[in-house]
C-alpha cells in the first residue's frame, strides 16, 4: 500500500511536482480536503507572461542623449 500527498489539476494527480500514475484495475481510497493548496509558485504563470511580453517588445533603440557637463554653483 502506497500514500500520497498532492492535489489535482485538470483531472490529473500531482505530488511533489510529479504526476502519478495510478494502475489499472487497482483499489484506490481517496479523500479530498477542504482546504486549498498553497503552491509556492502561485505568481509564477504571471511573471512567466510579463517575461514573454518583455522579450517580444520590438521597440527601437534609444538614441545616445546629449552629453551636458554640469558644475557646482555656490548657493
Amino acid at each position: 500500500m502506497q500514500a500520497y500527498d498532492g492535489y489535482f489539476d485538470n483531472g490529473h494527480f500531482i505530488t511533489k511536482g510529479k504526476l502519478i500514475e495510478i494502475p489499472c484495475k487497482k483499489r484506490v481510497i481517496l479523500t479530498v480536503l477542504d482546504e486549498p493548496i498553497h503552491d509556492d509558485n502561485d505568481h509564477l504563470d504571471a511573471w512567466l507572461e510579463f517575461i514573454d511580453n518583455i522579450k517580444n517588445i520590438h521597440d527601437e533603440p534609444v538614441s545616445e542623449f546629449e552629453r551636458v557637463k554640469f558644475r557646482e554653483v555656490d548657493i
